[in-house]
């Protein structure tokens, strides 16, 4: 696989369904401690960039880049909430560990993997939960257990769609510090999907906007002075 001087970068992206164009010419790069907010409208592509950087999506055209010692199957993934998610029949240290399947040979976790979940579940403030049912707990809760299963396979890089969908204000805006933390105190790359531009502007180091193709790709502070500004209106697509 060729490689960027960049953790992540994608040159002239394509990526289609059913012989349907969903992206092109997307090109884009994050570093090692970025934080990059893609947003755009609803099927402008963005649940499509993120299955292709998890390599569940084969590009079209162009191509996905890894570099700086990093590798695709070290990227940390949140999804968006779920109704099976949220029924899922585990306790969170279960869930949590999880987040380490695949990254050893052997199918038992070790001494090591458990001390690794220990330490995401005590720096996300979710040791008392430890032997909880995930089915339930709350919104937040949950969001907080899959963030800390997001952590165990991370090695630097936290990819994440649409992490407060369903929250209350109150609960999106504790789970925001905490992923700017692992940003700013942990040098964790953080690549968000998200349609609350409040939040973007306000956290984020760079913002990406799509609709189909890349409209803005640039600092964070400069993306208020575009004519897209205020022609976002969020929310999820199939795309």
């Amino acid at each position: 696989m060729t490689k960027t001087s960049h953790q992540i970068e994608c040159k002239n992206l394509a990526l289609s369904y059913d012989g349907r164009t969903v992206l092109r010419d997307v090109s884009f790069f994050a570093n090692r401690g970025d934080y990059l907010c893609i947003v755009g409208e609803n099927g402008s592509g963005k649940s499509t960039l993120v299955r292709a950087l998890l390599g569940l999506k084969r590009p079209a055209g162009g191509e996905i880049l890894f570099g700086d010692g990093f590798e695709q199957n070290e990227i940390g993934y949140l999804p968006q909430q779920t109704d099976i998610q949220r029924d899922f029949p585990a306790s969170v240290r279960e869930v949590v560990l999880s987040g380490l399947l695949g990254k050893s040979h052997s199918p038992f976790y070790s001494s090591a993997d458990r001390k690794k979940a220990a330490e995401n579940m005590e720096k996300l403030g979710i040791s008392s939960l430890a032997s909880r049912s995930f089915r339930e707990l709350s919104g937040g809760q949950r969001q907080r257990v899959l963030l800390s299963r997001a952590l165990c396979a991370a090695s630097g890089l936290l990819l994440l769609d649409e992490p407060a969908a369903g929250l209350d204000p109150l609960v999106t805006k504790e789970l925001y510090e905490l992923i700017k933390s692992l940003n700013r105190e942990e040098g964790m790359t953080v690549i968000m999907v998200s349609h609350d531009l409040d939040a973007a502007l306000r956290d984020a180091k760079t913002i990406m906007h799509l609709d189909h193709s890349v409209k803005y790709f640039g600092p964070a502070a400069d993306y208020p002075r575009t004519a897209l500004f205020g022609g976002e209106n969020g929310g999820e697509g199939n795309a």
